[in-house]
C-alpha cells in the first residue's frame, strides 16, 4: 500500500518522496557515515527521527500550499531526548535546519513549551509527538535506544571537544539528509537518482604519479646543489614520517625547500600505511589555493576531474538563521551550494575549515564527517590568530584523537603553540604536543642560507618618494617589494608611475589577473629583463618567484620571513659567490602607526619584531629558535588563553549560536564580486548570462572563483569600498553580484574612488 505520508513535494517527474522511505534512507546513510563511531547507532536514530514532524497533518497540508510557518523538527528532537536520552541527536535534529542551539534550549524542546512559546514564532505541526510516532511505527519505523551516545553530562567539562562530537553527529545527519532530499529532487520516474560516491583515495597509483612527477622536477630543476640537496632531504624526511602512527605533527623546514609537495608525500605515505580516507589541505591565502591547486593538478593530470576538490569560501550560502518554516527556495539552494568534500584530496582555505568546526550551520557543517579518517596539512600555520589558538588547538586535537585523523602543521615560521599544552588540555584531554616530522630541520635551515638581510636603524623611515627612488635605481632592475596595505600600493604605484617593467599584485584583482601577472612577471625574470613588482602580502606565502632584491615594510617577523623567501629561491646567486638582499623599512606614513597595518594583531606581531630588533639588532631569520623566542614573546603579550572573552563565555555556556558568532578568522563577512577583466571578458558575460537565466550552481560557483573579487562588509553590512556602480545581484544569491561600468583596471584591479556610493539591485 503506498504510503499517505510524504517528504517532499513531487519532482519535475511528478514523483512524491514517500517520508518513511526518506526517513529510512537518511537513517541508514548518517549511521554510515559515523561507522566508526561507538555513537553511530544515534547517528541512525537521529536519521529516523528528524523529520518526525512531517506526520502531522498540517504539514502535509503544507506540502500542498495550504499551511506555512511549521515546525517539523522538533517533535523527534524531543522523542529523542525524552525517550533515549540522546542529547547529541536531539540537538542535531532541533537544528538540520535553524542550526545548532544552545544547550539551554534542551529545556525548551518539550511540544507542550514550544506549543506556547517558539523561539522562531512558528507553529508545530503536530503538537502530539505520541500521534506522530504512532503512525511511523504503523508504515514499518521503529526507534530503537542507541546503546552509546555521542555526548553526556560527565562529558561538559571539556566544551571544545563536546561540541566538536555534536557537529560530528549533526554533519551526518544533515549530509546524509541533504544527499537524500537531492536524490530525490534530481529524480525521474524510474525513481530518485542519487550523484554518485567520490572517487576513492587510491594511495598506491596517487604516490606512483607524485614520484613521477618529481623525478620530472628534478631533471629539470637549475637549482643551486644545497637546493637540490636540502629538497631530498625534506623528501625523505616526510616519506619516513609517513610511517608514523597518527596524530599530531609540526613539519618544519624553509621557505623554498619543496615544502608543498613533500607534505602531499607524507599524507600519501600516511594514507596508504594507516589505511586514511582522503588528504584536506588548508591554506591561508587563495593566491597559494591557486599555486598549489595548478601543481596537483599536474602531479595528477590522468585521474578523474573529481580527485582534486577546490572549496575557497564559504561565499554563497547565505545566512542560516531561519525564521520560517525551512520548506522554501532559499533552503533549496543553499543545500544544492553546500559541499560535502567527498573527494580524495580536497584544496581548501584555513578559514573554510577552521570556521566550519565551530559553525553551527548546516551547510557549513554537512563535510565536517568527511575529517574522520583523514590526514588534514595546514599551510603557513603561523597564520591562525592566537587569539583562536587555544579552542582551535583544543578542536583539531580531539578531531585526531577521537576520529583517526593525523594533523600537519606545516610551515618555515614554526609558531610555539606547544607552550599552550596546559591551556588546551581543558578543552582536550591529549592538549597539544605534536612530533616533528623533520627533526633535522635546523641544519636545514643553516645549509640554506640564501639571503642577507638589511634593518632598519631604531627610528629610521622612508616616505614613498625616497622608496620610488631606490626601486627605479639601476641596481633594483629585478625588484620585489611587499608594503602592509592597499593604499600604501597605490601611494607607492602613484610615485612609479612610467617606471620600466612595472608590475602590481593584490586580492583587489580576481585569481585569473593575479595568475596572468605572475606568470609575466616569472617570464620576464627567467630573461633577465626589468621587472618591478609591488604587492601585497598575497605574494608571501606559497607564490613561486624568485627576485634577487626584495624589499619588505616592517611587519610580523613570520611575514619578513615569508617575504624573504621569494628572494634567491633557487639559490643562483650562491652559484657566483654572492645572497640575495632583503631590505626591511619602516613606511613615513602619516597616520598613527597601528593604523598603518592591516589588523590590530597584525599590529602587536609587529611591534613584536620591533622590540626584538631594539633589544638584539639584527635577526637571523635563518635561526628557527628565533621564531620560537618570537612567539613567545607574541603570547606573553597578549595571552591567547584569556582572548576573545566572548567566545571563551560562549564555549563554556555550549552555546552554539554565539560560538560561530564570534570564532573568526576574519572579522568582517564578504560578498564576492564577479568583474568584467578585460582579459576574459567573454566568460564574465557567459556566467552573467547563465547566472541570470538558470541561476547559481555549485559548478557555476568553482568556474566563477577566478573571476571573483571578495569585497568586505561593514557591520552595517554595506561595503566597506565604495563602489560607483550598479552591483547587480547574481540570480537569487545574497552574496555573489556582478561589477556593472568600468570600474575594473588592468593594472589595479577594483579600482573603487573614494566617496561614491553603492547601488545593489
Amino acid at each position: 500500500m503506498k504510503s499517505p505520508f510524504f517528504a517532499h513535494s513531487a519532482n519535475r517527474a511528478a514523483q512524491w518522496h514517500s517520508l518513511a522511505e526518506h526517513l529510512e534512507c537518511v537513517s541508514q546513510r548518517a549511521k554510515g557515515f559515523g561507522s566508526t563511531q561507538s555513537w553511530a547507532d544515534e547517528a541512525g536514530l537521529a536519521g529516523l527521527l528528524h523529520d518526525l514532524g512531517k506526520y502531522g497533518d498540517r504539514f502535509q497540508a503544507r506540502l500542498q500550499g495550504k499551511d506555512q510557518g511549521l515546525d517539523h523538527w522538533s517533535q523527534g528532537a524531543w522523542v529523542a531526548l525524552d525517550e533515549h536520552r540522546a542529547i547529541a541527536a536531539a540537538l542535531a535534529i532541533q537544528g538540520h535546519h535553524v542550526g545548532l542551539q544552545n544547550w539551554d534550549s534542551l529545556r525548551r524542546m518539550n511540544p507542550q513549551s514550544l506549543t506556547q512559546n517558539h523561539p522562531f514564532g512558528l507553529a508545530l505541526s503536530d503538537a502530539d509527538h505520541l500521534r506522530l510516532k504512532q503512525r511511523a511505527e504503523a508504515e514499518g519505523l521503529f526507534f530503537h535506544a542507541p546503546e552509546q551516545t555521542a555526548l553526556s553530562p560527565q562529558k561538559m567539562a571539556q566544551a571544545v571537544s563536546s561540541m566538536l562530537d555534536v557537529r560530528m553527529l549533526f554533519s551526518c545527519l544533515v549530509d546524509a539528509d541533504f544527499l537524500d532530499t537531492e536524490a530525490h529532487f534530481e529524480g525521474d520516474a524510474q525513481g530518485k537518482c542519487p550523484r554518485p560516491d567520490g572517487p576513492k583515495l587510491d594511495t598506491s597509483a596517487a604516490l606512483a604519479a607524485l614520484d613521477t612527477h618529481m623525478a620530472t622536477l628534478r631533471g629539470a630543476t637549475g637549482a643551486q646543489r644545497e637546493v637540490r640537496q636540502a629538497r631530498e632531504a625534506l623528501w625523505n624526511a616526510a616519506e619516513l614520517a609517513g610511517q608514523m602512527q597518527p596524530g599530531l605533527f609540526t613539519l618544519t623546514a624553509p621557505t623554498g625547500s619543496g615544502k608543498t609537495l613533500a607534505m602531499l608525500k607524507f599524507a600519501l605515505e600516511h594514507a596508504a600505511r594507516h589505511n586514511l580516507k582522503r588528504i584536506v589541505l588548508a591554506v591561508p591565502f587563495l593566491s597559494v589555493i591557486e599555486q598549489t591547486a595548478r601543481e596537483y593538478r599536474k602531479v595528477f593530470k590522468l585521474f578523474p576531474d573529481n580527485f582534486v576538490l577546490e572549496h575557497h569560501s564559504l561565499a554563497g550560502l547565505g545566512v542560516e538563521a531561519e525564521r520560517c518554516d525551512a520548506e522554501g527556495a532559499s533552503e533549496s539552494q543553499r543545500r544544492l551550494l553546500s559541499e560535502n568534500w567527498d573527494a580524495p584530496i580536497v584544496l581548501t582555505t584555513n578559514v573554510q575549515l577552521l570556521e566550519s568546526l565551530f559553525s553551527n550551520r548546516p551547510s557549513s557543517c554537512r563535510k565536517l564527517h568527511n575529517l574522520m579518517e583523514s590526514v588534514i596539512l595546514f599551510d603557513e600555520a603561523q597564520s591562525l590568530p592566537s587569539g583562536l589558538a587555544v579552542p582551535t588547538l583544543a578542536a583539531l586535537s580531539h578531531l585526531s584523537s577521537t576520529y583517526h585523523s593525523s594533523v600537519v602543521f606545516a610551515t618555515a615560521t614554526q609558531p610555539a603553540f606547544d607552550t599552550l599544552h596546559t591551556a588546551v588540555t581543558k578543552h582536550a584531554v591529549q592538549g597539544w604536543q605534536p612530533d616533528e616530522a623533520v627533526p633535522e630541520h635546523a641544519e636545514m635551515f643553516r645549509a640554506l642560507k640564501r639571503v642577507e638581510v638589511s634593518w632598519p636603524k631604531n627610528g629610521e623611515k622612508r616616505g614613498w618618494a625616497e622608496l620610488a627612488a631606490d626601486l627605479r635605481s639601476d641596481s633594483a632592475k629585478q625588484v620585489l617589494c611587499v608594503v602592509n596595505l592597499k593604499r600604501h600600493v597605490l601611494a607607492l604605484l602613484d610615485e612609479l608611475t612610467g617606471t620600466e617593467g612595472l608590475f602590481h599584485l593584490s586580492t583587489n584583482m580576481c585569481a585569473e589577473h593575479r595568475r596572468d601577472v605572475l606568470e609575466k612577471v616569472r617570464a620576464r625574470l627567467k630573461a633577465g629583463e626589468t621587472c618591478r613588482l609591488i604587492s601585497t602580502q598575497c605574494v608571501e606565502a606559497g607564490v613561486d618567484i624568485d627576485f634577487p632584491l626584495v624589499y619588505r615594510a616592517l611587519a610580523p617577523l613570520e611575514a619578513i620571513a615569508q617575504a624573504a623567501g621569494r628572494c634567491n629561491r633557487e639559490g643562483k646567486l650562491n652559484e657566483q659567490g654572492r645572497l640575495g638582499k632583503v631590505v626591511v623599512f619602516e613606511p613615513n606614513d602619516e597616520k598613527e602607526l597601528r593604523w598603518c597595518y592591516p589588523t590590530h594583531a597584525y599590529y602587536q606581531a609587529a611591534e613584536v619584531t620591533r622590540t626584538m630588533l631594539t633589544l638584539h639588532g639584527d635577526l637571523n631569520i635563518n635561526d628557527p629558535a628565533l621564531y620560537r623566542d618570537y612567539y613567545r614573546r607574541l603570547y606573553d603579550l597578549n595571552n591567547p588563553a584569556s582572548q576573545n572573552k566572548l567566545l571563551n563565555e560562549a564555549i563554556t555556556a555550549l552555546d552554539f549560536p554565539e560560538v560561530a558568532k564570534h570564532y573568526r578568522l576574519i572579522d568582517q563577512n564578504t560578498i564576492q564580486v564577479l568583474v568584467p577583466w578585460a582579459e576574459r571578458r567573454a566568460e564574465f558575460d557567459t556566467l552573467r548570462s547563465e547566472a541570470e537565466r538558470v541561476g547559481i550552481s555549485a559548478g557555476w560557483m568553482r568556474r566563477a572563483q577566478s573571476l571573483a573579487v571578495s569585497i568586505y562588509l561593514t557591520k552595517k553590512g554595506s561595503p566597506a569600498w565604495a563602489i560607483p556602480a550598479k552591483l547587480r545581484r547574481g540570480g537569487t544569491s545574497n552574496e555573489w553580484f556582478f561589477l556593472e561600468g568600468d570600474y575594473y583596471d588592468n593594472i589595479l584591479g577594483l579600482n573603487a574612488p573614494k566617496g561614491e556610493q553603492v547601488f545593489i539591485a
